[in-house]
Parts: C-alpha cells; structure tokens; sequence
C-alpha cells in the first residue's frame, strides 16, 4: 500500500503505518482545535508513538522541517510540557521524549496555557482598576465618564472573580485532583 504525502512524494506503507497515521492525524487535528499548530500536533503525535526518545536532527527529517521551525515547536511542545527534555544525551545532541499519558498531557497543556490567561488578564485587571477608580473618584470627572468608568470597573471585578475561580481550577489541575484514572 502506499500513500501520497504532503511533499507528493509516494511513501510504502503498511496498514499498522496507515493507522498509526490517522491516529496522528486526529492528535494534531485536536491540537490544532486548541490554539496549538497542526504540524506541532503532528511531531506530537509522531513523538507518542516512538519507542525511544528523538533528537532535534531525527525529528527535522522525519517530519521534513528547517531547522528553525524544528526548534520552535520542540520548544513550543517543551513550554506545554508535552515533551520532556531528557537529562541524557545522544552523542552530545539533546533527547526529547513526548508525555504519552493523555491525563497528563491534558493536564500539563491546559495548566500552562490557562495560567497564561489568568496571569495577562489579572495583570491587566490589576493595573486598570486603580485607575477606573481615580477617574470615578475625581472631582472634573463627568457623569457620563464616571458611569462609563463605573459600568467597566463592575465588568472587571466580575472578570476577576472568575479568573481567582480559575486558578482554583488550574491549581486543581496541577495537583491531579481532577483525574481518578482507575
């Protein structure tokens, strides 16, 4: 059986190869649905399926990649903690190993990518209200811009209700309290 991939290049396959192509297939399509880039997913999902940790060097050639774009998703998957910079290295070159346990791949990309959000938003929150305040406080302030700035002030201290709510749920996630596997 064979296969036209994406560079038009016809690749034998097995039927075991073929499946193991969809099943990457649907890991990278998944990734994408969640803000990260379909060939990340891709080297992703290539990653899962070794038996043994890559280098940067294996990883280019099996996924026909420049370098630069190579290291940006290697680091890209490393930040999400999908995969794992191995203290061991391969004749001086680093080893990458990719989180096969799903609970803890969900567990590690949501955990980095909402504190993320909770940090930017809560900044934003924390630097916007003190000021909304002293325009409301201010004697020159207008009716129209105090009701302005108090109907705004209102809608972030409700956005910051829920993003202390988040990190509730983001310290749960970290902490496992969320998965009982068995």
């Amino acid at each position: 059986m064979t296969r036209l991939s994406r560079d038009l290049t016809i690749q034998p396959l097995t039927q075991h190869d073929e499946l193991r192509h969809k099943m990457i297939d649907a890991i990278a399509q998944t990734m994408d649905l969640y803000g990260a880039n379909y060939s990340f997913g891709q080297l992703y999902g290539i990653m899962f399926f070794e038996d043994k940790p890559m280098t940067l060097e294996e990883m280019k050639t099996h996924m026909k990649m420049s370098k630069s774009n190579m290291s940006y998703a290697v680091r890209s998957l490393t930040e999400s903690k999908m995969l794992t910079k191995l203290k061991e290295k391969d004749e001086r070159k680093d080893l990458y190993v990719a989180e096969t346990d799903f609970f803890r791949a969900f567990q590690n990309f949501f955990a980095v990518k909402l504190q993320r959000e909770i940090d930017v938003m809560q900044g934003a929150i924390q630097s916007v209200s003190p000021e909304l305040s002293e325009i409301i406080l201010a004697e020159d302030t207008t009716d129209e811009e105090r009701r302005l700035c108090l109907k705004d002030l209102h809608k972030l201290q409700h956005a910051d209700s829920y993003y202390e709510w988040l990190q509730h749920f983001v310290d749960g996630l970290k902490d496992g309290v969320y998965f009982n596997k068995e």
